[in-house]
């Protein structure tokens, strides 16, 4: 007879999990339970799996507050109830309106006020009373005492015993951000609200037999029934499904001669394998609607990378949705869809961070509000974060809560420590917000709301509010439409170089790309500063030390890149085997047969499934399992259990020595979880050959629109150096020649308004405006009263020398600027009819240095223009060597002069702290440095800047780097005003 009952979904309140909800509810013989969490749906369907487990029969509900305040309780007579519940608390989150005090008329749902909230009057034929056994001695003189028609068993549940009370105040207390003393009894639960046997709940209300029976009427008038196995998603995209399956075939067939010619055999062999797999499974609406949204937003001329498992699927490939061909790459369909797969597939598709709400936006109005959704994701109390919290509750000062979580172990002689301690660990992992995911989406057949309630979180689009693996379990596919800077870097630059240069790029002729011997050379020298994906210094490196310069290779590298691969020291042996592929040790025979592509080591998310299939016997539904579960993908804790000891049986019943079968494991645990699809890696390297492509052939424009999508591994100022470096002239912003954006004409690139520090944007995309539509500035006074600007906007403007078409000096404008906008002559932002003249002042010249230019540069823009940080060095020695010559004098030790560019932060196996470092010299070219424990506590960084650096040359696989002996940051030639 519980009609109240709450999980940890209710935030920073319940203190059950479902699971545990459901074990202590059969524990006390409760055969039937309504889930009411606190305004949301999210722990519903984990809720009815457990109860089935334990026998119990769960029904569905919300409880309704505002302001902490408890309104009413909604529980569903079925189905239709439910989805009425979820579309009444929607409506409020969508609209950011409050819950009324008085619950409106529901068809398929009772709703139950708190005793003493309502009268009998008030009430209609669905609405009932809840009364407490603690409030049945009120009943006597209260308005209810004939109308005990209208009465229930109300016995919330929240907690299991006075522990999790305890730990329930400590919730309360974090939700409302106070004290654990300044808790007020309306703050919390009453420490009574546990689950009890129905036999205590009779003996409780022993004297109002009517109430009880009231209580078991409408708890047998109620159910929720739901079919796990089920497919969610929108059946049809035309309507009908056997206009779906003519309809993707025709596509597919016009694709394929696209992507095929007409006469490929393999290509047709392998899309009717494909599109039978499809149509059985039901899918063919799900491949349709991917295409829809591809078709959409290449009409607008989006650029897009479809990614992901999807990728291994040839259909895809013809309808344009990846741009990996899986009959080179021999990529298995069955990865991404199988008859045996027990959980439905799933599209990456990424757009330019420009253009992704455009496409959400178009999913949602072709598709429908009520039917399609994004997904949510649950953020939970973790380690420090939780520390932290009940830190606060207890007042403890920031300084002793950073040492709590510094030093643990310092905590344990003090009592009040360890019971925080003691207390974190009862809530680690418990859910504490709800979030969005970070694509997903969902188009539903039925309205979303039949399976949840929805948020609207600051994107602006109707969210669930449950995460991707309950979509999974009750039988959603999303979509995850993604979004990422270097799609953008290629959009843009293709726009600019058919500005510059009138070549209009055809960016999807990739295979072009991919023979292009000026493409191929740049791989192999690693210059792919700004390229998608294998730009950062541990990737230049691998790219060199493979010799990479082809495709397949490429593939590879993104995935060993990844850091499950480099924890088990497989990317280390992978290179070493690369190099020397004669002799290669084979842990086993079948690990050769399956893995002697990749020289026997695991690169790829298939590698697992084959080792598992072929090494260990799991059939290939388990080993995806087992795969899934350690890439975060599967929940089911006892189900990756019973697979893991079949994986050892299944090896001792093979014969296999205990120390190779403990060897394979320990690769694929180390590596699966960080791991790639070869699909998944095959797309990076398409959208990185594209990078490679334009930067090949339009290194200036592609720099410009890296620099100018803000995005890539670097900060803008080692994008600025790489545009200098390969040719460009820099010129500082110009109010005449700038735009709001970095601009480039032939070879001149212009620092865009939107890099100065505290410009306004609207007064500096007014520059650009008003200069388009009247001309160029021809005075100061003309470019102050066309655009109006104020004084702060002036001073910065001048300091960054963007009105040097003045041919004045910046103290001399300095002047003007503060004489033309004295208090007598205010600026107006208007064309006046008659013009007066101005007086002319003269000034006395004002002596003005490239150092002092070079120090405003920098304040205002980040980085120097004038003149460089070499430029600014007191030293006039520049470096034993230059980057591009370290490789020819391997074992020497040198001087070197860099300009720090990042620094990677490792520890030792001894838990010592090292760094991995990459500098650039005077030529603007890197070079990277490694410093060991021993030599970083002696000369540690001391902030970017300039470095004296010492240390021996080393090579491994060609790649030649600095092992760093000593090291002195520079002095650079002061501000000559003194700042």
């Amino acid at each position: 007879m519980h009609i109240n009952t709450h999980t940890y979904y209710s935030l920073r309140y319940g203190t059950l999990s479902p699971e545990e909800l459901a074990q202590q509810a059969a524990s006390k013989g409760v055969r039937v339970m309504v889930l009411t969490d606190i305004n949301n749906s999210s722990g519903l369907f984990d809720f009815i799996k457990a109860c089935r487990d334990q026998g119990i029969t769960a029904l569905a509900g919300i409880e309704f507050r505002q302001d902490h305040r408890l309104l009413y309780i909604g529980i569903a007579r079925n189905n239709h109830g439910y989805m009425e519940l979820n579309h009444f608390l929607s409506k409020h989150n969508l609209s950011c309106t409050k819950l009324p005090r008085k619950a409106p008329a529901f068809n398929h749902a009772y709703i139950i006020y708190p005793f003493g909230n309502i009268q009998p009057k008030e009430l209609t034929e669905n609405e009932l009373v809840g009364i407490q056994p603690l409030q049945l001695r009120k009943l006597i003189s209260s308005s209810f005492r004939y109308q005990q028609h209208k009465l229930v068993v109300w016995q919330p549940a929240t907690f299991a015993n006075e522990t999790g009370f305890n730990l329930h105040r400590h919730l309360r207390a974090i939700d409302k951000n106070i004290l654990l003393s300044q808790l007020t009894t309306e703050d919390t639960a009453n420490s009574t609200d546990t689950l009890v046997s129905p036999e205590k709940i009779k003996q409780n209300y022993a004297q109002f037999p009517e109430i009880i029976k009231n209580t078991e009427e409408l708890l047998k008038q109620c159910s929720f029934n739901f079919d796990f196995t089920a497919i969610r998603n929108k059946k049809t995209f035309t309507g009908s499904i056997y206009d779906d399956k003519k309809l993707l075939e025709k596509l597919t067939l016009d694709g394929m001669i696209y992507r095929y010619g007409k006469n490929n055999p393999l290509a047709k062999e392998r899309v009717q394998k494909e599109l039978h797999i499809i149509n059985s499974l039901g899918f063919a609406a799900y491949f349709l609607i991917t295409w829809d949204i591809i078709r959409y937003s290449m009409s607008r001329s989006f650029y897009h990378v479809g990614r992901g498992s999807g990728a291994n699927s040839v259909v895809a490939y013809c309808l344009k949705i990846t741009d990996v061909d899986p009959i080179k790459l021999n990529l298995y369909f069955e990865r991404f869809l199988n008859p045996k797969r027990s959980t439905p597939p799933d599209f990456d598709i990424d757009y330019s961070w420009k253009e992704r709400e455009e496409v959400l936006d178009y999913i949602f109005k072709r598709y429908g509000t009520q039917h399609t959704a994004l997904l949510g994701a649950m953020s939970t109390f973790k380690g420090k974060s939780i520390i932290r919290e009940l830190g606060k509750v207890y007042g403890l000062p920031k300084e002793e809560i950073d040492q709590m979580i510094d030093y643990p172990e310092s905590s344990q002689d003090d009592q009040l420590k360890q019971k925080i301690h003691n207390i974190g660990g009862l809530m680690t992992d418990f859910p504490n917000l709800r979030t969005i995911h970070a694509g997903g989406i969902l188009i539903s057949e039925k309205p979303i709301t039949c399976y949840t309630a929805l948020d609207l979180p600051p994107k602006g689009f109707p969210t669930t509010q449950w995460d991707m693996y309950v979509a999974e379990d009750i039988g959603f596919e999303k979509l995850d439409i993604l979004s990422q800077r270097g799609i953008g870097h290629i959009k843009d630059c293709t726009r600019i170089v058919l500005q510059n240069k009138g070549i209009d790029i055809d960016i999807h002729q990739v295979e072009k790309f991919m023979e292009d011997k000026q493409v191929q050379k740049q791989l192999q020298d690693a210059e792919t500063n700004g390229c998608f994906y294998i730009e950062s210094p541990a990737m230049r490196g691998l790219l060199k030390k493979l010799k990479c310069s082809n495709y397949l290779t490429l593939v590879a590298a993104s995935s060993i890149i990844r850091p499950g691969v480099a924890r088990s020291g497989m990317m280390r042996e992978y290179i070493q085997r690369f190099n020397n592929p004669h002799n290669i040790p084979y842990l086993h025979p079948v690990m050769k047969e399956q893995l002697e592509e990749t020289y026997g080591v695991m690169v790829y998310q298939e590698d697992v499934l084959k080792v598992c299939h072929h090494f260990a016997g799991l059939d290939l539904a388990d080993a995806d399992v087992l795969r899934r579960a350690m890439s975060g993908k599967y929940r089911s804790k006892k189900e990756f259990q019973r697979i893991v000891d079949k994986f050892f049986s299944n090896c001792k019943q093979k014969g296999y020595p205990d120390k190779i079968t403990h060897e394979v494991w320990r690769q694929i645990e180390s590596f699966a979880g960080y791991s790639f699809s070869k699909a998944h890696s095959a797309s990076y390297a398409v959208e990185s050959f594209q990078s490679l492509y334009l930067k090949a052939h339009y290194p200036l424009e592609f720099m410009v629109a890296v620099i100018n999508n803000f995005g890539g591994f670097y900060h803008t100022w080692v994008y600025v150096n790489e545009a200098r470096r390969q040719g460009a002239c820099i010129h500082q912003p110009c109010v005449n020649n700038s735009f709001y954006t970095t601009s480039i004409t032939q070879k001149d690139i212009y620092i865009g308004f939107i890099h100065i520090q505290n410009l306004e944007s609207k007064f500096a995309k007014r520059i650009e405006t008003e200069r388009q539509q009247s001309g160029d500035y021809k005075t100061l006074d003309d470019f102050m009263k066309r655009t109006g600007a104020g004084r702060e906007n002036m001073v910065i403007l001048i300091r960054t020398g963007a009105l040097r078409f003045t041919n004045k000096g910046k103290s001399e404008l300095l002047w003007e600027m503060h004489l033309l906008l004295s208090p007598q002559k205010k600026n107006h932002l208007h064309q006046r009819l008659f013009e007066l003249p101005r007086k002319n002042y003269t000034l006395p010249q004002l002596a003005r240095s490239k150092v002092e230019d070079a120090y405003d540069e920098i304040e205002l823009i980040g980085f120097p223009i004038t003149l460089s940080y070499f430029d600014l060095l007191e030293t006039n020695f520049r470096g034993g060597l230059k980057a591009t010559e370290l490789i020819k004098h391997t074992g020497k030790r040198v001087r070197m002069i860099g300009q720090l560019v990042c620094i990677k932060y490792v520890r030792t196996v001894r838990q010592q702290m090292m760094h991995f470092a990459t500098f650039i010299d005077m030529d603007g070219n890197f070079y990277d440095t490694t410093h060991f424990p021993s030599s970083l506590q002696a000369y540690p960084f001391k902030g970017y800047g300039m470095y004296l650096i010492l240390g021996r040359i080393t090579e491994e696989f060609g790649f030649a780097s600095i092992e760093v002996e000593k090291m002195a940051k520079m002095p650079i030639i002061p501000d000559p005003r003194g700042r």
